[in-house]
């Protein structure tokens, strides 16, 4: 009688256990089956050879133990809707603002190029940027001097090194650091426009840059412009 009772239970908590979107009240339910069973038990159990009492303790404490997991799983599943609900927030608050991402590119419009930036490693006292055009021509080299680690925007007039304005479209530009002649690791970043909010395949929240597979997440943005 003992050994099916607390084969059954045992049966019972491990089938809630592994229920994903187990609730407090599957556990409510759980622990009424044990009491019921833990009485059925003491009624008919042998005079002769009563329940050990090791027994009961250590049913009691898996019982015990179940009930604390669905608490556990409760509170996390609300600490992670306030997690999902002030990442949207804040990433609504990023609408219509202009970020800087992973990316080499720079377009051109009217004689205005849009911002870019780079993100240092280490400090370094020499950058040099060079801008090309679709075809991969040196349009313009750009000297920057000497700068800190960390994120910077950078910015471009828009004009050639002979002195033209640059066609309106697309180019791309590399940058090149160095600190005492030793060469410094840079993260070349482009500019993108922040037009609504989103998720991703994960479900998680998104930033839509208005492009084609242009989503990102926050921790994908380098710089808040």
């Amino acid at each position: 009688m003992t050994s099916t009772i607390a084969s059954s239970v045992l049966s019972s908590m491990n089938s809630t256990s592994s229920t994903a979107d187990s609730t407090t009240s599957a556990a409510d339910d759980l622990q009424d089956q044990f009491l019921t069973l833990l009485t059925t038990q003491l009624q008919n159990q042998d005079p002769t050879d009563p329940m050990d009492n090791s027994e009961m303790v250590t049913q009691l404490a898996q019982i015990s133990t179940i009930s604390s997991i669905e608490n556990v799983t409760s509170t996390l599943e609300g600490i992670s809707s306030q997690i999902s609900a002030a990442e949207t927030l804040q990433a609504s608050a990023l609408v219509g603002n202009g970020v800087l991402i992973d990316g080499n590119t720079i377009q051109v419009g009217d004689g205005v190029a849009t911002t870019f930036g780079v993100t240092l490693d280490s400090a370094a006292d020499d950058v040099t940027v060079t801008i090309k055009d679709s075809s991969g021509t040196v349009v313009r080299t750009i000297d920057e001097g000497s700068m800190s680690s960390g994120t910077q925007a950078l910015s471009w007039d828009g004009l050639q090194d002979d002195g033209t304005t640059a066609a309106d479209g697309a180019y791309t530009f590399s940058i090149s650091a160095t600190a005492s002649d030793v060469a410094v690791t840079s993260t070349a970043l482009k500019y993108a426009l922040v037009t609504g909010v989103t998720t991703d395949s994960s479900n998680q929240v998104a930033l839509d840059l208005g492009g084609v597979n242009e989503n990102v997440g926050l921790s994908d943005i380098s710089l808040v412009l």
